[in-house]
């Protein structure tokens, strides 16, 4: 990228920040919606002050509901613009830094990242339910249903497309995009369940475990210390 391309690149950012970009997110340890986000926005620098909202409290609804009607975690807040819903977060913030590429630049390899992004969005609903998002447990086996199983095999799938296709064995378009955002918490339940991956698929693994933004946020995932007796995702989307 040339510095006369990255000029505008860093005067929007400027701009976003005096605007008072703001990310609600949900616990480290287990908002997996909350994660996608906030991983894209540290992986290509956009500047943003987090606010983080314990979640399963007495109070988690109300306090979302000082920033969203929508009640749920994430939240962008852009001067007066509201935005809620991971994948929207991510779509206006590939608009408004268009510079940075949070997309794949060749047109098939941003179809495929756009669709398996939706799909994780819609699907995988038994992955979710049956192995949730703990970085702080080791749970080696435990959630393994016919449902979870069918969504492990269906995930490794799509990283094996992609990472042939697209990837040059390095993330799953190459570069790091929203598309490795979406499925860093995928990485984060693999590895507390202990998901035994096909050697290519654990070193694509390990290296969104290693990437920078991704391990940020599991070191402060590590060290909050809420109780969570309970948790499910409906004050995540």
């Amino acid at each position: 990228m040339q510095d006369t391309e990255m000029q505008p690149a860093l005067a929007a950012m400027l701009d976003q920040e005096r605007a008072g970009l703001r990310l609600i997110i949900g616990n480290k340890n287990i908002s997996s919606w909350s994660m996608r986000p906030w991983v894209a926005m540290k992986a290509f620098g956009i500047p943003f002050e987090e606010v983080r909202i314990v979640l399963d409290r007495q109070d988690t609804t109300s306090r979302i509901a000082e920033y969203s009607a929508a009640g749920r975690v994430p939240v962008l807040l852009a001067g007066d613009i509201t935005v809620w819903d991971s994948l929207a977060i991510c779509e206006y913030l590939a608009e408004q830094f268009s510079i940075l590429n949070l997309w794949p630049e060749d047109v098939a390899a941003r179809a495929t990242a756009r669709s398996i992004c939706a799909e994780m969005h819609s699907g995988f609903s038994s992955l979710r339910s049956d192995m949730p998002m703990d970085i702080r447990a080791s749970l080696p086996g435990k959630g393994r249903t016919i449902g979870s199983q069918a969504d492990i095999g269906r995930i490794s799938e799509i990283w094996e497309d992609c990472l042939s296709l697209y990837g040059a064995h390095e993330f799953l378009f190459g570069a790091f995009s929203i598309a490795d955002a979406f499925y860093a918490p995928v990485v984060m339940r693999f590895r507390t369940y202990g998901v035994s991956l096909a050697p290519a698929l654990q070193a694509y693994a390990d290296r969104v475990l290693a990437h920078p933004a991704v391990a940020q946020w599991v070191r402060e995932a590590l060290m909050e210390t809420e109780g969570l007796p309970r948790h499910d995702d409906s004050a995540e989307d």
